[in-house]
């Protein structure tokens, strides 16, 4: 009995260690670890389901794709984080281009991007609105890079060199060319304004097109379906004008500024806090002709690389470049704009018309119930004298002989 008691104690003790030891709770905590794992995949999906994705583009147009969160672009631009919230889709239809120390941010319609002064970032590059300005920056990227090739930069010496017989002689002019080229972060702004100026421009043809065959219905027919169709036009032409008067007025805003306009000017100032030396040394890397046996070719390309240089810390406050880059949009903008103020006071000058055909047929209705006013006061008298002689009240010409009342009242009625 003692050997059984002592056994059995035994196996008590084996099933109370076995559930901590079975198979089942060691899947249990072997899976302990997954889930940690699998929660800090978790969060790694929540950090790329808050990323949003974005296109980098460089100065010579290498594109590629990427997804980045808010800390990521912070950290990469320098911007604040209340910037990217305009980019976001809250903000999907207002109009800004805020200047920041390193970074240009740009709102523009469907166009959302931050510009520095080696690349830019995009959000939403795969939108079917977007693609058409992705296109235009990896096409004239590079042919607006004064250095993206050798054979860019072969056909930049042909440029500056005059063939006399064998000997090469540098053109003066083709540098002061050189240094007229605008900087990067502006050939971009310049690609985001003309696609936006176009789309725009593309919709107003649209409205055009749509909205005269509509007004002349409209004053050839009034009806319900025609009047639905110009209520829908209308608020389509509201809302048109207010996009387009959003960009202008943001550009109008920046040209009112001076001081906003110098602040764009990244290169400029990235320039301004490099070293001298760094910046010599770059421009003598990118110098196109220190290879060149010639040495009156080697002297025009230190001269050039120079001027590029010194040319940049030169006036702080010259916005002229960047002024007529955004009077020539906005131009293109108030145009635009009268178009569509145009088709508004087309459509202004159709509702009077119907107006007035309306009051026409207005009128036509006062007179004719007029005319059945009259008519019915007209009976109303007759039925008056009727029944007045038709009362049963008595009535002293009845007793007269030779006067027949009755059939006079009959007559009457």
């Amino acid at each position: 009995m003692g050997k059984k008691a002592a056994t059995s104690s035994l196996r008590s003790r084996r099933l109370k260690k076995q559930p901590g030891w079975s198979p089942p709770p060691q899947i249990g905590g072997g899976a302990a670890s997954p889930p940690n794992n699998c929660s800090l995949v978790g969060k790694g999906k929540k950090k790329t389901g808050g990323a949003r994705l974005w296109m980098r583009l460089d100065q010579s147009g290498r594109h590629e794709l990427m997804e980045l969160d808010k800390n990521a672009i912070i950290r990469r631009t320098s911007i604040p984080a209340r910037d990217l919230r305009i980019l976001g889709p809250v903000f999907s239809h207002s109009s800004s281009i805020l200047a920041r120390e390193k970074a240009m941010v740009v709102n523009l319609e469907f166009i959302k991007a931050i510009v520095t002064a080696e690349e830019v970032l995009l959000v939403d590059p795969l939108r079917q609105e977007v693609l058409p300005f992705v296109e235009q920056l990896r096409q004239q990227l590079p042919c607006k890079s004064p250095f993206h090739g050798a054979g860019h930069e072969d056909e930049q010496d042909n440029e500056m060199r005059v063939s006399t017989g064998r000997q090469w002689l540098p053109v003066p002019e083709a540098t002061e060319g050189l240094q007229c080229e605008l900087p990067f972060e502006f050939q971009v702004l310049e690609i985001a304004l003309e696609v936006v100026c176009t789309y725009l421009d593309s919709s107003v043809a649209d409205l055009e097109r749509n909205a005269y065959p509509v007004l002349d219905e409209l004053a050839r027919n009034v009806s319900t379906k025609n009047l639905e169709h110009v209520r829908s036009l209308k608020s389509n032409l509201t809302r048109l004008l207010a996009r387009v008067q959003k960009v202008r007025d943001e550009i109008e805003h920046l040209l009112d500024d001076n001081e906003d306009m110098a602040h764009l000017y990244l290169t400029r100032k990235w320039i301004q806090n490099q070293p001298p030396e760094a910046l010599l040394g770059a421009a003598a890397s990118n110098s196109i002709v220190t290879a060149s046996p010639h040495p009156h070719l080697r002297r025009l390309g230190s001269a050039r690389s120079g001027s590029l240089v010194t040319s940049n810390f030169h006036d702080d406050n010259d916005v002229e470049d960047l002024e007529m880059l955004l009077e020539a949009y906005f131009m293109q903008l108030d145009g635009t704009r009268n178009k569509i103020l145009s088709v508004r006071e087309y459509i202004g000058d159709t509702e009077d018309y119907v107006n007035i055909q309306l009051d026409n047929q207005r009128n036509e209705l006062i007179q004719l119930q007029l005319t059945l006013t009259i008519a019915s006061f007209a009976v109303a008298i007759e039925t008056l004298i009727a029944a007045w002689f038709g009362m049963n009240i008595p009535f002293p010409l009845y007793n007269v002989q030779g006067i027949s009342i009755r059939r006079s009242t009959t007559g009457t009625g």
